[in-house]
C-alpha cells in the first residue's frame, strides 16, 4: 500500500506531485512536539510541507489534504497543548506516543525537562485529552556498567506509581546498540559503558514488569521486538495501530474506510489481518500501519545519547524543513 499523490500548487505558482497520507507521524525522526509545534501548526494550516530524504537529500511535498490522523512522538508536549484546538483544526484526530524515562541522574538524556516537570506535562495532557489518547512509553531500556534489570524496574516504578491513572498502556523496548552505528557511537562518545540485552535478561525484565502492573493493571506491550513475551502478558505492540484507532475515532468515515472497518459488524474480527496497511518502511517486527513521517534526522535538540535519529550534538533548532517552507514559518 502506498499514499496517494495529488497535485499541489506552491507559492511560486509551480506546481508539484505531492503525497497525500491519510495518516501523519510527527515524529520518529525528531521531537516535533517538542521544538517545532509553532512550525508545525503554521504548516498544516498552509496545508502542505516539505520533507527531506534522509537517504539521497531529495526535497518532496506532503499534502495535508487527505489527512485524518496526527500521530505525535514526544518527550516533551508542554509547547503543543496551547496548540491542540489549532492541530485539531486542520487534522481532526490524534493521539500521542510520550516517552517518559527516568534516566534524569545517568547522562543519557541530555536536555529534557526535569522529571517532574515532564510527569506533570504527561497528566496536565492526559486530563485535556483523555488518557486514552496518552501511551506512555519507556524506551528504550538500556543496560550500563551503572543500571541494571533491578535498576530498570525501580525507574519504572517510580514513573509508572504517579502516572498509571492517566494512561491505558505502556509500551518499551530494549535497547539495541550494536546493529545501529550511530546510538555505538553515541554511546562510546559520551562514554556509557553500555551493555547488551539478552534473551534471559528481556525476560527477567519481564517478569518483574509483571509484579509492577499488578497494581497500576496497565496493557504492556513491546516496540519493534522479535522476542516473544506473550506468556507474560505482554502483546507485540503497533505504535499506528489500527484498533486503537478504530475505537478512538469510529466516527470518522474517511479514516475507517482507510484502516478498513466497514460502517457496521465488529470492527475487531475486520482487523484481524491488516497486513495489507503494514509500514513496509520500519523494521520487520515493528507492527505499525502506514503513515507518513515529516521530521528530519540530526534536528532534536534533547540530544538523547542512545538515538538512532541523531549523529552529532544538535545545539540549536534546525532549518529543517526545506529553506522556503521553514524560513517563511519561523
Amino acid at each position: 500500500m502506498r499514499h496517494s499523490k495529488i497535485p499541489l500548487t506552491l507559492p511560486s505558482g509551480e506546481i508539484v506531485q505531492a503525497q497525500a497520507p491519510v495518516i501523519i507521524s510527527a515524529s520518529r525522526a525528531t521531537d516535533i512536539p517538542a521544538f517545532y509545534a509553532e512550525w508545525l501548526v503554521k504548516r498544516l494550516e498552509q496545508g502542505y510541507t516539505a520533507w527531506r530524504n534522509p537517504f539521497n537529500n531529495k526535497v518532496s511535498y506532503v499534502s495535508f489534504a487527505q489527512s485524518r490522523l496526527i500521530v505525535f512522538w514526544t518527550k516533551n508536549p508542554k509547547p503543543l497543548i496551547p496548540l491542540l484546538d489549532r492541530v485539531q483544526e486542520n487534522i481532526p484526530n490524534y493521539y500521542f506516543q510520550f516517552t517518559l524515562n527516568d534516566y534524569e541522574n545517568d547522562a543519557l538524556e541530555l536536555n529534557v525537562p526535569p522529571l517532574s516537570e515532564r510527569i506533570d506535562t504527561f497528566i496536565q495532557l492526559s486530563e485535556r485529552i483523555g488518557k486514552e489518547k496518552v501511551i506512555w512509553r519507556f524506551d528504550p531500556l538500556i543496560l550500563t556498567d551503572k543500571i541494571g534489570v533491578e535498576d530498570l524496574l525501580r525507574k519504572v516504578e517510580n514513573v509508572g506509581n504517579r502516572i498509571f491513572p492517566y494512561t491505558e498502556k505502556l509500551v518499551f523496548s530494549f535497547a539495541d546498540i550494536e546493529i545501529y552505528r550511530k546510538v555505538k557511537s553515541n554511546l562510546q562518545r559520551n562514554q556509557i559503558n553500555y551493555r547488551e540485552f539478552d534473551e534471559t535478561l528481556m525476560r527477567e525484565f519481564a517478569q518483574g514488569m509483571v509484579q509492577l502492573n499488578q497494581k497500576w493493571n496497565l496493557e504492556l506491550s513491546t516496540c519493534s521486538e522479535p522476542v516473544s513475551l506473550e506468556s507474560y502478558g505482554i502483546s507485540h505492540n503497533s505504535c499506528i495501530d489500527p484498533k486503537l484507532i478504530a475505537r478512538l475515532f469510529s466516527h470518522d468515515r474517511a479514516l475507517m474506510d482507510f484502516i478498513g472497518v466497514a460502517p457496521t459488524g465488529n470492527i475487531f474480527q475486520q482487523l484481524n489481518d491488516f497486513s495489507r496497511l503494514k509500514d513496509k518502511g520500519q523494521r520487520s517486527a515493528c507492527g505499525c500501519i502506514l503513515s507518513k513521517d515529516i521530521g528530519a534526522y540530526d534536528t532534536c535538540p534533547h540530544n538523547c545519547v542512545y538515538c538512532y535519529a541523531n549523529s552529532r550534538f544538535i545545539q540549536k533548532k534546525s532549518n529543517i524543513f526545506g529553506e522556503e517552507n521553514y524560513n517563511s514559518n519561523k
